[in-house]
């Protein structure tokens, strides 16, 4: 009698080995590669501060400077929310807005209310996001030249943006 391990298929016990090494090699390239070249974004968010609904009527002495420059499409209006326009500054004749005005404008009302350091931005809708740039940068530091040196001073750093009033007629 023949033995069942002669004549028979054999079976192949041995476990097939795999090989990671490629991967491996892969692994150790890409994942230094990846750190290294990964962007670390620092995200600035700008608090916002909505005024609380009150039902009783504000006392006049107890309200407080309250500063928005209005941004539109052919003018830059600085004013007080409980005292209305102080200031309007016209789109220069070459069709720029006149960034140099409102910087001495407010300077101005930063001398007059020193403890001061909120603004809002209020924007109409077609308002380029250069020109939003612009405002942001001349309401939040004042830039002077003195002895050859740029000097920089915050004025107003904490800035809330929003929608502009519309102006009767719809323009």
């Amino acid at each position: 009698m023949r033995s069942r391990r002669q004549g028979g298929r054999r079976r192949n016990t041995e476990t097939a080995e795999l090989n990671i090494t490629a991967f491996m090699n892969l692994m150790v390239i890409l994942v230094p590669f990846l750190l290294i070249t990964a962007v670390f974004s620092r995200l600035a968010i700008l608090e916002l501060n909505l005024p609380g609904s009150s039902t009783e009527p504000a006392d006049p002495q107890d309200q407080v400077f309250m500063l928005e420059i209005i941004v539109r499409t052919d003018k830059i209006e600085v004013g007080d929310r409980h005292q209305g326009l102080l200031g309007v500054y016209p789109n220069l004749p070459d069709g720029g807005y006149d960034y140099d005005a409102l910087s001495e404008k407010l300077a101005d009302l930063k001398r007059r209310y020193p403890k001061k350091t909120d603004a809002s931005i209020l924007l109409e809708q077609d308002i380029e996001y250069d020109t939003l740039v612009q405002v942001m940068d001349r309401v939040r530091v004042a830039q002077d030249i003195e002895d050859e040196a740029v000097v920089r001073s915050d004025l107003f750093p904490d800035i809330s943006i929003g929608d502009a009033p519309v102006l009767n007629g719809g323009a």
